[in-house]
Formats: C-alpha cells, sequence, structure tokens
C-alpha cells in the first residue's frame, strides 16, 4: 500500500510538472509598442522613413511628421532606412519588461561626391572658332522681330484664324445678357448700330438676302 501510494504521487507529479511545460510553450511572446520620431542632422522630422524589424516582414513608415509606430518583441533590431541619409539600426534589449517604449532617432545625411564632368557644345575648339566665324549675323534680334510682326502677315493670320474659348465664352455672354435685358419686352432694333450696318451691309453684298 505504501508503495502503490509512493507510485501515484510520482506520476501526478510528472504530470503536472508536463502541463506546466506545455502551458508555458503555448504561452505567447512578449510584444513591446514602440513609438517615436526620426530626425535629420538639423533636428527636423524626417517623412517617409522605412523602419523595418531585421530579419522579419514587419515594417512601418514614418509619417510626415516623423512620427512612427511599430509592434516588436524583446531583442528585435530595428533598421532605418531613407534616400540622402545614412541607413541606421536600434536594437531592442531583451529586459525590457513595460508594454510601451518612446525612441528618437537621428539620421545622417550620406553626401555623394560625383566626379567632375566637362560638358563642350563643340568636339574640339576649331570647329568651335569656325563657326562663330562663319555665323550669319545680318539680322538683329529687333530685326527679325519687325520682320515677323509685319502689318499684312499680322492682319492675314487674324483673318484666317478662329476666335479661342475666351472670345467665344464672351460672346456667349453677351447675347446671353441681351436676351435677360430685353426678356418680357420686344427686342430693340439696332438702326444706330454701326456694327449692325456693317454686317447688314457685308451680308446684302455676299448676296445671303435673297428670297429662295
Amino acid at each position: 500500500m505504501k508503495y502503490f501510494l509512493l507510485l501515484i504521487l510520482s506520476c501526478s507529479f510528472i504530470l503536472g510538472f508536463s502541463q506546466t511545460k506545455i502551458n508555458q510553450s503555448k504561452m505567447p511572446d512578449k510584444y513591446l509598442q514602440i513609438s517615436g520620431v526620426v530626425l535629420d542632422d538639423s533636428l527636423q522630422p524626417l517623412p517617409f522613413v522605412s523602419i523595418m524589424l531585421k530579419g522579419t516582414r514587419s515594417g512601418t513608415v514614418s509619417d510626415f511628421y516623423g512620427f512612427f509606430t511599430i509592434v516588436a518583441r524583446p531583442g528585435d533590431e530595428m533598421q532605418f532606412f531613407s534616400v540622402n541619409h545614412k541607413n541606421k539600426s536600434y536594437l531592442l534589449s531583451d529586459t525590457l519588461s513595460g508594454k510601451h517604449y518612446s525612441i528618437i532617432q537621428i539620421l545622417t545625411k550620406d553626401t555623394i561626391q560625383l566626379a567632375t564632368v566637362n560638358v563642350y557644345p563643340w568636339p574640339s575648339k576649331e570647329q568651335f572658332k569656325r563657326a562663330i566665324l562663319n555665323l550669319d549675323l545680318s539680322d538683329t534680334d529687333i530685326e527679325r522681330a519687325y520682320k515677323n510682326m509685319d502689318n499684312e502677315d499680322v492682319r492675314a493670320s487674324i483673318k484666317g484664324g478662329t476666335m479661342d474659348a475666351a472670345a467665344n465664352y464672351r460672346v456667349r455672354m453677351q447675347q446671353q445678357y441681351t436676351r435677360l435685358y430685353q426678356a418680357g419686352q420686344y427686342p430693340s432694333v439696332s438702326l444706330l448700330n454701326p456694327v449692325a450696318w456693317a454686317q447688314f451691309i457685308d451680308a446684302w453684298r455676299k448676296g445671303k438676302l435673297k428670297i429662295k
């Protein structure tokens, strides 16, 4: 009987210890909420900085004011990537016991020096000299402007051109104002309007007033 009781106690102890190990193995990992801001050398916020947890697919991006927040675990390494700035990393201590932490990360500018490139308009100085000597400078800019603004050419371009959107809009609005002004009464007769007489004479000459 004594040995039977010892056997039962031993089995109970083993089962309890095993159950404790299983429960501990099923316990989720501890997570931390890391919030912070990313600044440059002049302590100005850096927007759109990529923040990644090394070895994982977790990450985030800082907003317009450089603020970010991310969920991590103790011992994770945070990596910061930004254009025109050197990459930085921040290792979270594995002894963190809280749930919320705040950090300030400063990134230094990464200046890249490029080699000097000389750009020449001509393959050689001799060709450049020959082109300058053969350059025709008979007409100045003022003379070419006068030629381009000749009265006959300007009148021909205006006569053959059409009205733009602004001119069409003004004509349409003027017609609309006239219709609203004469609403509820007889339309006015333009006997003293020289523009109307010019349009009438032009239509009469072109035969548009003939009765078909």
